[in-house]
C-alpha cells in the first residue's frame, strides 16, 4: 500500500515507563546484529534518482540465507523497466497450514536527499544525543529493519510459528507515479503474499516531555493524497522593459493563498475516539483543549492549542502545501511559465478532483 497520508485513529493508554530505548543501549551481541543492519540499510541510498531498492534486497536477503532461509524461501521480484526497484518476499513456513499466513510489509525506497539541505550526511547513520541521524531512520527503514531482524531471529532461535510469516520489503511508496512494488505484488503476484492481515507503517505513539509514554495509536484508515499543479503563463520579454504581469508574481499570489488557508476541523467517528483518548492522556491545556474541540469543533481558540502539535493539527483536518516551485528560463527574460505543485491529504469523506499521472 502506498503510505500517502496518515490519520491517527485509536488510542491505547499505556502505563509509563522510564526505560528509554536510546542509541547507547545497543550494548547486547542481538543488538548489535540488528544496530549493523540497520546501518547497513540506512546508509544503502535508495532515492529514485540514484539509489538501488534491489540492491537493499539483496543484501537483506543475504542475511536471511545466513540466518537459515532456502533459496526457495526468498523471492526477489522487479521488472526490467525498473531494474533498481526491486524488492524481496521471504517466508517463514508455519506448522498449521490450515491458519492464514500473516504478511509484514515496509518499503525500502526514501524521499530524495540533497547533501547541501543537511547539516549531516543522509545516507551514513550518526548517533548524537541518544538519536539517529540519517535519510529514511524511521520512514520506513527501520521497520524494514525490524521486520528483517525478527524474521532473522525466528530462523536462528529455531521459532516455529503455527501461522505461516511473510516478509515484503518493497520500493515506490515514495515518489508519485513511480513504479510501485507493493502494487506490483497486489496484481502480479499476489499468491506470493496472500495473507489473512497485513503489519504496516501508520499509527504511532507519543511521549510526554519526560520521555514517557501516553499512548500508542492504531491506523485504520487514511487520507486521499493529492497534488495539484499551479500554472502561470506569460507572452515574456526582456527583463529590461519589465510589465506589471509577471507570471512568477502571479503563481506567488496563488502560492501565498494556499499558505492562508485553513481548512476546518472535521471529525469522523474514529478520529472522535482518537481525540478523546487523547485528552485523557495529555492533561493539562493540551487534553483540556481537545475536550472543548471535541464539544465544538469551531472553537478557534482550543484550534489554535491543538493545532500547535503538527500532528494534532494534520489529524483535525485537510491539508494543502506547496512543495516544489519551478519558473522562468533565463536571468534577462521575463517569465512566460511558473508552476507549483501543491500537495494535499484529504480528509475522508472530502470530495476531490484527481489528477491525470500525465
Amino acid at each position: 500500500m502506498r503510505a500517502t497520508g496518515w490519520l491517527l485513529t485509536a488510542a491505547i493508554l499505556t502505563t509509563p515507563v522510564t526505560t528509554a530505548l536510546s542509541a547507547q543501549a545497543q550494548s547486547r551481541p542481538d543488538q548489535k546484529a540488528f544496530l549493523g543492519l540497520y546501518k547497513e540499510l540506512v546508509e544503502t541510498n535508495t532515492t529514485i534518482s540514484s539509489g538501488s531498492c534491489t540492491q537493499a534486497a539483496a543484501q537483506i536477503g543475504a542475511r536471511l540465507k545466513t540466518a537459515g532461509y532456502a533459496d526457495a524461501d526468498i523471492t526477489y521480484f522487479s521488472v526490467p523497466e525498473h531494474p533498481k526497484d526491486g524488492g524481496l518476499v521471504a517466508v517463514l513456513k508455519g506448522s498449521d497450514a490450515s491458519i492464514k499466513p500473516m504478511l509484514l510489509l515496509a518499503h525500502l525506497d526514501v524521499v530524495e536527499a540533497k547533501r547541501e539541505d543537511w547539516v549531516r550526511d543522509p545516507f551514513k547513520l550518526i548517533e548524537e544525543g541518544g538519536y539517529y541521524y540519517a535519510r529514511g531512520t524511521v520512514d520506513d527503514k527501520a521497520q524494514a529493519a525490524i521486520w528483517s531482524d525478527a524474521m532473522i531471529r525466528f530462523k536462528t532461535s529455531g521459532y516455529k510459528p503455527k501461522r505461516t510469516i511473510k516478509l515484503a520489503l518493497t520500493c515506490g511508496e515514495e515518489t508519485t507515479f513511480a513504479w510501485n512494488g507493493a502494487q506490483y505484488l497486489a496484481k502480479s503476484k499476489p499468491d506470493l503474499i496472500a495473507a489473512e492481515f497485513a503489519l504496516n507503517e501508520g499509527g504511532g505513539g507519543r511521549l510526554d516531555d519526560n520521555g514517557k509514554r501516553q499512548l500508542l495509536a492504531i491506523q485504520v484508515g487514511e487520507k486521499a493524497a493529492q497534488n495539484y499543479t499551479f500554472l502561470a503563463t506569460n507572452p515574456g520579454g526582456h527583463s529590461s522593459q519589465p510589465i506589471p504581469e509577471n507570471a512568477i508574481y502571479e503563481l506567488a499570489d496563488a502560492v501565498k493563498a494556499v499558505q492562508g488557508y485553513e481548512f476546518p476541523v472535521k471529525f469522523t467517528d474514529t478520529t472522535k475516539a482518537f481525540f478523546a483518548a487523547s485528552a485523557k492522556a495529555m492533561p493539562g491545556e493540551m487534553g483540556e483543549a481537545i475536550t472543548r474541540l471535541l464539544a465544538n469543533p469551531e472553537d478557534k481558540a482550543a484550534d489554535a492549542i491543538v493545532s500547535r502539535d503538527k500532528a494534532m493539527h494534520s489529524t483535525l483536518r485537510t491539508t494543502c502545501v506547496a512543495t516544489l516551485l519551478s519558473a522562468g528560463h533565463a536571468e534577462n527574460a521575463l517569465p512566460q511559465r511558473a508552476t507549483a505543485n501543491i500537495n494535499c491529504r484529504i480528509f475522508p469523506g472530502r470530495r476531490w478532483m484527481p489528477r491525470s499521472p500525465s
